[in-house]
C-alpha cells in the first residue's frame, strides 16, 4: 500500500467519517473502495497500457532474455 494525502471538502470528509463509523470501517477503507469502483468504471484502454516502472523493467527483461518461438510452434507444444 501507498500513503497519500488527499484534500477534500469538509462535508465530504464528515459524510465519509459517519459512514465509516456506521459500517465499522476506516475512512481509508471507504476511500479505497470508492476509488477502486471509480477506476473500474473509468479505466480505458489507453490507461491500461501505461506500465509502471517496475512492470516496464520486467517486460524489457522478458523481451531481451526469453527465447521466443513462432505462435504455431507454441500451439503445437501446448496441444492447442
Amino acid at each position: 500500500m501507498k500513503r497519500v494525502n488527499v484534500i477534500i471538502e469538509a462535508d465530504l470528509y464528515q459524510k465519509a467519517r459517519v459512514i465509516a463509523f456506521v459500517r465499522g470501517q476506516s475512512i481509508s477503507e471507504i476511500f479505497r473502495t470508492a476509488l477502486g469502483t471509480w477506476l473500474s468504471l473509468h479505466l480505458d484502454e489507453k490507461a491500461e497500457l501505461v506500465l509502471t516502472e517496475t512492470d516496464e523493467r520486467k517486460l524489457i527483461k522478458i523481451l531481451t532474455t526469453d527465447e521466443f518461438i513462432p505462435a504455431e510452434n507454441a500451439k503445437k507444444k501446448l496441444g492447442l
